[in-house]
């Protein structure tokens, strides 16, 4: 058991275990058909844990190793935050409870930072792959400026997705969480990201990246990087065009993309939450029954109405009954 967390906000916490609990309503409806889902759990889908604990994913697990990573680094920079991820993510690679059916780029790319290559050379430079943004809910989470919250958010994804989408869509997640536990409203979010791609659309980090962009066949560092911002730009026009349509209570995924990529996890997960900003248990169901990459999507959807709502999102008795509580529960009251 642990100990009760406080009723108050708490939107660190909210955002953390958030993401776990929609990550564990979406495990079991992952590679389920829509109307598989609908036939096992009914037409709001899952809506409350199950099993002693309720299992998560890869996508709590890494987001764990990010926010483990985050908490012990002597400062916000690529030299003391890079090793650190590098350690996290190879004990989550050979750890015994990695067998959540984890993504194969987070696998190849960590058996390249285990040779002791510069991760810039290990990465999977062509991937795209949502495991880049479902795991860093924790840079949001922390107190920095938005120049180390991009680097910061950048980096992460960049020891394993080495695409300019995953960069960019990872900064676009934590920097919706930013805003988010800083009192942004989930409706404005859309603009709020659509803002935030167009300013940031050719501003390629070198201090996190060094020569990551040598590795595409873009012209020059801002090419690179303009390629990943236009593809956020593309799904967050789809978004908003959603959002300002009825909804049609049927597959998200439908509108803004099935979320294996990690602009459409960006974008479909925020359309669960926008869709659903006054149930935060519907944003989840909502989110775990799709066609798509269901337990990322709920998850994400979940550290976003959690980082606007705090703990008081949630059931009361769920907070003992997901897996790794312990952690979350340390890592959210290092943040709150």
């Amino acid at each position: 058991m642990v100990a009760v967390i406080d009723a108050a906000p708490l939107r660190a916490s909210g955002s953390l275990f958030g993401l776990a609990y929609g990550d564990a309503l979406g495990k079991p409806t992952e590679f389920l058909s829509v109307a598989e889902i609908e036939h096992r759990y009914g037409p709001t889908g899952p809506r409350d844990l199950t099993g002693e604990p309720a299992l998560v994913t890869d996508d709590t697990q890494m987001a764990l190793a990010v926010g483990w990573a985050l908490h012990e680094a002597p400062s916000f920079t690529p030299d003391a935050v890079e090793p650190l991820l590098r350690h996290r993510f190879l004990a989550w690679a050979v750890s015994p409870e990695n067998d959540r059916a984890p993504g194969m780029t987070c696998l190849r790319a960590c058996a390249e930072l285990s040779r002791g290559l510069r991760w810039q050379e290990a990465t999977e430079a062509g991937s795209k792959g949502c495991g880049a943004n479902m795991r860093v809910t924790p840079v949001g989470l922390l107190d920095v400026d938005l120049d180390t919250l991009a680097g910061l958010a950048q980096l992460q994804a960049g020891l394993t997705h080495g695409h300019p989408t995953g960069l960019a869509a990872s900064e676009l997640t934590a920097y919706a969480v930013f805003a988010l536990r800083g009192g942004a409203p989930l409706s404005d979010l859309p603009a709020i990201l659509t803002e935030r791609a167009r300013s940031q659309r050719r501003v390629y980090r070198e201090q996190w990246l060094g020569d990551l962009w040598q590795r595409a066949e873009d012209g020059t560092p801002e090419d690179f990087i303009a390629r990943g911002w236009d593809e956020c730009l593309t799904v967050l026009g789809r978004l908003t065009a959603a959002l300002g349509q009825p909804d049609d209570g049927g597959d998200p995924c439908r509108a803004t993309g099935e979320g294996w990529v990690a602009e459409e996890a960006l974008a479909t997960a925020l359309l669960c939450a926008v869709r659903h900003a006054d149930d935060p248990v519907a944003a989840l169901a909502r989110g775990a029954t799709t066609a798509g990459d269901s337990d990322s999507i709920a998850a994400l959807a979940g550290a976003f109405v959690g980082a606007a709502a705090g703990m008081t999102a949630w059931p009361s008795g769920w907070v003992d009954r997901i897996e790794y509580a312990d952690q979350l529960a340390t890592l959210g009251a290092a943040w709150d």
